[in-house]
């Protein structure tokens, strides 16, 4: 539980520098460039979830709640919701227009979404955190950013596009979950 911990701390801390230590931020960019800074952070990204992966695979399960019944039937739902925000956050779209933070919005779906199908410790531990982490880093963006100006308006196609990829990357992690994580994300539908 301890690596599942450290990992996202990790995780956490360096997507909040840029949301709260922005000064901070701005001098490691002027200190390295900004492709360095951009690579760094991106491997410490990288380190982070392989840090997270160790901690879940390894930590002892314990059960601290039974989630409800309908929250495996739920969950799907949610998580698809959660992978079309995020594909979306960085395409021109119409969601950009109506949801300010696409991928940390995303990211808050995705969350509750397991925490109606998961009760165990490691469960609670990573999608608790990822859900406060989405939340606070939106709370400080807007109030980073100041006032909102909306994207604009983009032709339809295009969020019917940024919408079947999202399907598509939804049904193809599907497939992979259970090898990967090592837990079947829809019990109910398949063997």
């Amino acid at each position: 539980m301890a690596i599942l911990f450290l990992g996202l701390a990790l995780f956490i801390l360096v997507h909040l520098m840029p949301v709260f230590a922005t000064g901070v931020r701005a001098k490691l960019v002027d200190k390295l460039g900004f492709m360095p800074y951009r690579g760094i952070f991106s491997l410490l990204i990288i380190a982070s979830i392989y840090i997270i992966y160790l901690g879940w695979t390894g930590t002892e399960v314990t059960w601290l709640y039974t989630p409800p019944a309908w929250g495996y039937h739920v969950t799907p739902l949610l998580v698809l919701i959660g992978f079309i925000l995020f594909f979306s956050s960085k395409a021109p779209t119409n969601i950009r227009r109506v949801i300010r933070h696409p991928q940390l919005t995303g990211v808050t779906f995705w969350a509750v979404g397991h925490l109606l199908a998961n009760g165990e410790n490691r469960s609670v531990l990573l999608f608790g955190a990822l859900l406060i982490w989405a939340t606070v880093s939106a709370i400080g963006a807007n109030r980073r950013d100041e006032e909102w100006v909306k994207p604009p308006r983009q032709v339809f196609i295009k969020d019917i596009v940024t919408i079947l990829i999202g399907v598509a990357a939804f049904v193809g992690f599907a497939m992979i979950h259970e090898w990967l994580i090592g837990v079947n994300p829809m019990p109910f539908m398949m063997g």
